[in-house]
């Protein structure tokens, strides 16, 4: 097929999320957006929640407009979102309570004691997901450890876009790209690991059939359809529905002498690979193995990202209005490399003022503590930039290539401050762009499955013919080399 066709993508951040409409005339895509709206963390007490309810409204009322405003029907609609969260639902599909947010606390400390019942060699041999305490393997054996009554009524267990997929379509499924985050997938038979859940003693009763990226679940849910005025039946995709995984289908020239930075709040680094990594090496490194597209692996580093940013910048403005652009100017204008940070630094996960935080792990590393908007911020882009280099070192070893340049993707990649420090700190060019991945990987595969594109080669040089990209080339090597021999004397992992 190569006539006109419009899909939608949901794309659900940890930050907020979007409805996109992109149409695909057979050689290129256009995007446009419908609808844009926040998301985040509910307290509730002592837990952190998502409030699902309000996104389905969000996404509900984005259909809703879409049916108002659309000339053609849609030929495909799919949803993506961040990883490793859950939801639980009875028998009858009825959802048991709000989703938790994988910052809440109730798995501290639980690595350590799932590891006392299975080794984490074995269990990374099996998974091949680095260890992280926000993985879905210790959030669900926390509910099961403090017997939660939720797991003992739960049915199934569904990823958070298949819960969206399930509640547009009727259809319970979980898409194969979201379920290898959650340290529950056998990464080389890429099902779930059920003899780990067993050992584990967790509930093997809740996992869902699992599904690859352009599967069609269905089509829309005739209520849904009614309740947003959509007229006609619209095929419902599983395409890499975590978001991730979508972000990486859509790098135009991504190839295996080549990285990529998912860039957002959290930073995905890593490269695409045919089988999964599991030598020890990998593990003592802490590298995960997460499900791509096309029967692709992810090898990447999770890393904390702009969040260091995104919470800076929410302690400023309690104080007053503070822009991105002019953070990013002070941040331009401070003084180069007077303090660094470990940004995947235990204390700087969720802290309640993340600015006090990084003076405290400056303080207690005996650096100067950054003290304005410029030296704070630019300690944070420094940092970052310095991990990749880390994470790029670390990927070379692990893979024997030679990695010549760093494709940076995502809503992080219009940051041409940290695009630039990046070139310099790992001595590579830096391709950013395109901004819109996530949507673009999601409408890609929506494409694929409907036949409209015929591969993902394919679709890689249609996103390549929509959009424009920016180029970075290194400078100012034997400062950041020095840089980098001192944060390396301050990583805690």
């Amino acid at each position: 097929m190569s006539h006109t066709a419009n899909f939608l993508a949901v794309d659900l951040g940890a930050s907020g999320g979007r409805l996109l409409v992109g149409r695909f005339d057979g050689a290129s895509f256009v995007l446009e957006e419908l609808h844009r709206f926040g998301n985040g963390p509910v307290r509730v007490l002592k837990h952190l929640h998502w409030d699902v309810l309000r996104l389905w409204g969000e996404i509900t009322q984005g259909l809703a407009l879409c049916s108002h405003q659309a000339s053609t029907p849609l030929a495909g609609i799919s949803v993506d979102t961040w990883g490793v969260d859950f939801a639980l639902l009875d028998r009858a599909g009825n959802l048991l309570g709000n989703p938790y947010h994988y910052r809440d606390a109730r798995t501290d400390g639980v690595p350590a004691r799932v590891f006392a019942k299975v080794p984490v060699e074995r269990c990374y041999k099996l998974t091949g997901i680095q260890v992280m305490p926000i993985n879905t393997l210790y959030q669900l054996y926390s509910m099961v450890e403090a017997a939660h009554p939720q797991v003992k009524l739960a049915h199934t267990l569904l990823m958070m876009p298949d819960l969206f997929h399930y509640w547009l379509t009727g259809e319970q499924a979980s898409e194969y790209t979201i379920a290898s985050t959650s340290q529950m997938l056998d990464a080389r038979r890429r099902r779930w690991a059920t003899e780990l859940l067993s050992e584990l003693e967790l509930p093997t009763r809740l996992l869902p059939p699992l599904v690859m990226p352009g599967t069609q679940l269905g089509t829309i849910h005739p209520e849904v359809a009614a309740a947003t005025g959509l007229k006609s039946k619209v095929p419902i995709f599983a395409v890499g529905s975590h978001d991730t995984a979508s972000a990486v289908a859509a790098i135009p020239a991504l190839d295996a002498t080549s990285a990529y930075i998912s860039s957002g709040t959290w930073s995905l680094m890593g490269v695409e690979v045919k089988e999964p990594v599991l030598t020890d090496r990998a593990l003592a490194l802490n590298f995960t193995n997460e499900g791509g597209v096309g029967g692709t692996i992810r090898l990447l580093k999770n890393v904390a990202g702009l969040w260091l940013l995104q919470e800076s910048r929410r302690q400023w403005q309690l104080e007053g209005p503070l822009s991105w652009p002019e953070l990013l100017q002070q941040a331009a204008q401070a003084q180069p490399f007077r303090s660094l940070i470990d940004p995947d630094a235990p204390g700087l996960l969720n802290p309640s003022n993340m600015p006090e935080a990084i003076r405290s792990f400056c303080r207690g590393t005996g650096q100067p503590e950054p003290e304005s908007v410029g030296e704070v911020a630019r300690c944070c882009l420094e940092s970052l930039a310095l991990r990749y280099r880390w994470v790029l070192d670390a990927l070379e070893e692990l893979t024997g290539r030679r990695l010549a340049t760093i494709y940076v993707v995502g809503g992080g990649s219009q940051n041409d401050l940290l695009n630039q420090f990046t070139a310099d700190a790992c001595l590579r060019p830096v391709v950013a762009g395109p901004v819109e991945a996530t949507a673009l990987g999601n409408i890609m595969m929506q494409a694929i499955a409907s036949g409209h594109l015929g591969s993902l080669a394919e679709g890689r040089q249609a996103i390549g013919a929509s959009v424009e990209r920016r180029f970075f080339e290194p400078q100012h090597g034997e400062a950041w080399q020095e840089a980098y021999a001192r944060f390396g004397r301050l990583l805690t992992s």
